[in-house]
């Protein structure tokens, strides 16, 4: 497809891992929601994202099986490519910021699609998982690497049946997970991504991650 963009998100620090990503930049191109969620399937990406506003970073966000009113990972990478100060995913308005190597949103957690916070008495029980795990409706398994620390060992199971076994690094799940247990996280997810979390004084929290381009159109 020649009008979409293809990135890594929540990449680890030497650029290996993270989720892709697929960004439209040019929404009007593909006007209405059956279409998207055709394009999206055909991708077979975690999550394609259309970008419906540049300028005010209106986007709109499609798993290969359905449309999200919110999701992290696409919105740290739509505002990455974008150099966007705030993204409008239908939730809500999501500010950003560039730190370095790091794109931050702020986001609130009940914007999160819901799903099961699944603790794990250490690290080799979440590695050992199989994926999907069964059961249904989504998962996310983790563990405390070093609770003092805040470093989290985790995988996300989508459970839908859209070919997506295993989200490779999932911003919704981090935000839910930053808010049952209060505090700043170092998740490492997947086979080696990473997410930074912060919640802050007003119920909304802060994630961070690193973006590399894979594609260009």
């Amino acid at each position: 497809m020649t009008d979409i963009d293809v990135l890594s998100v929540f990449c680890a620090a030497d650029g290996r891992y993270g989720n892709t990503l697929g960004v439209v930049r040019d929404g009007r191109r593909h006007p209405d929601q059956a279409g998207r969620q055709a394009l999206a399937a055909r991708l077979g990406y975690s999550e394609t994202v259309f970008v419906d506003d540049p300028e005010r970073g209106v986007v709109d966000i499609y798993t290969p099986g359905l449309r999200l009113p919110f999701a992290g990972h696409p919105l740290v990478g739509a505002a990455w490519l974008l150099d966007l100060e705030t993204v409008n995913p239908p939730a809500g308005e999501v500010w950003v910021r560039q730190d370095g190597e790091f794109t931050w949103i702020t986001a609130r957690p009940e914007w999160a699609p819901p799903r099961t916070l699944r603790r794990y008495a250490t690290v080799a029980e979440v590695d050992a998982l199989p994926a999907p795990p069964p059961g249904e409706g989504g998962l996310y398994a983790w563990a405390w690497e070093d609770e003092a620390a805040g470093r989290v060992r985790a995988r996300a199971f989508p459970r839908r049946d859209d070919g997506i076994a295993e989200d490779e690094a999932t911003g919704a799940a981090a935000l839910l997970l930053t808010a049952e247990l209060g505090r700043a996280l170092n998740i490492i997810q997947g086979r080696g991504s990473q997410l930074i979390t912060a919640p802050g004084p007003d119920g909304t929290i802060e994630m961070g991650g690193r973006v590399r381009l894979l594609t260009a159109p």
